[in-house]
């Protein structure tokens, strides 16, 4: 393996691309600690320390500490994410970006550039309620907010704007001048960061005597079980076999070769825990308005995460939430003519409608197995903490959205520096075959 890494450098281009992608990613690590003007960071640190579990931890998570401490890069790469999330679902129900999804490059442009005034403008609402979030927060040591008015709103406003802007350019740079993602590899850095302070931690633990190094053992070997099950799930995939006809176009002959259509078992990617965890987090944003209540906090206790009803509602939201990205991701009709009009078939099934009827049963019935391990994966760290007593930082990176995410970047990298390397008749990573590529998120 260190062969490989080896053989990485010596290709210019390749390398190139590598020290273009650390330079740019060090900027962002960098901008991720230079504090929003008007903060007070004592204050702030007490203000923060009990968000891990709430939707605010989670958006911590993918800006990678950034917005617990109310840095320039606080709302990270999010609102890029919300806007791409947004446009796509738009282009299954709006005829206007189906269009743009048709028309190749220039509808490609054009969908980019929808999505950057998408990001600018829900930027802009989500650093308002920062704002907002902020001048209400207090702690012991004093307010979090040294100069709290108007003037802190717009100076905040104007900072986590540019900030995110700033944090989408970089990534599109990323994507064309570096290698791999740039959107993606920005978030799973962000995840990343959060390992040396967990690790050390873990080392205080062990030495005050609160950790037993046994436990710690245990749980790094489950850690390699759980990623290569992460692993076999993310590339696995169910190949349906077409066939294409010959066809004579004056002295030419077309077509007769066989091919496949892959349909992945976790087409959804990370998106069906995404969409549940942010559903999930409603009751208990609803129940800080109703602190008085008994009944109200009665139910509150039914949705804590320490809660076995919790992690059932949580495992069927993923489920049904897999089923539904899986049917605007992945459209069986449009495939089925799309074969049809270049003279495909399935063996054994007529073209057309027959066709999509095929591939959606074999969709449907693949994409259950998927979606049952996303919620297994999801419910996963919560149960390990209720088991073996260990923090929400820790047990995040065994299963659920960190863990997803950073395999599945990873695995994506890794695939395209691999082109690289075979292009150049060098060994890829793996001697007995190639990493496979995934779907981006």
């Amino acid at each position: 393996m260190i062969e490989k890494f080896t053989n990485s450098f010596k290709i210019p281009e390749l390398r190139r691309r590598i020290l273009f992608t650390l330079a740019l990613l060090l900027i962002y690590r960098t901008g991720a600690h230079v504090p929003t003007p008007g903060i007070n960071s004592e204050a702030l640190a007490s203000a923060m320390q009990n968000i891990a579990n709430t939707l605010l931890g989670l958006y911590d998570m993918f800006s990678g500490g950034a917005f617990a401490q109310a840095t320039v890069f606080a709302l990270g790469i999010m609102p890029y994410i919300s806007a791409s999330i947004i446009i796509q679902l738009l282009g299954a129900v709006v005829p206007y970006f189906q269009r743009l999804q048709k028309e190749g490059e220039e509808g490609r442009r054009k969908i980019t550039q929808l999505t950057r005034y998408g990001t600018v403008a829900i930027s802009t609402v989500q650093a308002f309620s920062v704002a907002i979030y902020l001048q209400g927060l207090s702690s012991p040591s004093g307010p979090v907010v040294l100069f709290p008015g108007l003037g802190f709103q717009l100076m905040t406003m104007l900072t986590l704007v540019t900030g995110t802007i700033f944090v989408m350019w970089l990534g599109e740079q990323i994507t064309e001048h570096g290698i791999g993602n740039g959107i993606s590899i920005i978030i799973m850095v962000g995840i990343i960061s959060r390992v040396p302070s967990v690790m050390f931690n873990e080392i205080t633990l062990i030495n005050q005597g609160l950790r037993l190094i046994l436990l710690d053992v245990i749980l790094m070997g489950l850690m390699v079980l759980i990623v290569a099950a992460v692993v076999l799930v993310t590339q696995g995939s169910r190949r349906i076999p077409v066939q294409y006809a010959k066809r004579v176009v004056g002295r030419k002959v077309y077509g007769g070769q066989s091919t496949h259509i892959p349909l992945r078992v976790n087409t959804a990617g990370v998106m069906p825990i995404i969409f549940a965890q942010a559903i999930m987090f409603i009751p208990s944003a609803i129940g800080t308005y109703f602190q008085d209540s008994d009944f109200v906090q009665g139910i509150m206790r039914w949705f804590s995460i320490a809660h076995p009803f919790y992690w059932f509602f949580l495992g069927m939201m993923i489920v049904f939430f897999a089923y539904f990205y899986t049917a605007i991701a992945f459209n069986p009709v449009e495939v089925a003519d799309n074969m049809k009009k270049q003279g495909g078939f399935v063996p054994g099934v007529r073209p057309g409608k027959k066709t999509a009827e095929y591939i959606d049963n074999i969709l449907t019935r693949v994409t259950l197995p998927g979606a049952i391990f996303l919620a297994l994966i999801a419910i996963f760290p919560y149960i390990l903490m209720k088991a073996t007593g260990i923090n929400y930082d820790l047990a995040s990176f065994f299963g659920g959205t960190s863990l997803l995410i950073i395999v599945g970047v990873a695995l994506d990298t890794l695939q395209q520096v691999e082109s690289h390397l075979l292009m150049r008749h060098y060994d890829g990573f793996l001697k007995g075959g190639r990493i496979k590529g995934r779907k981006r998120f």
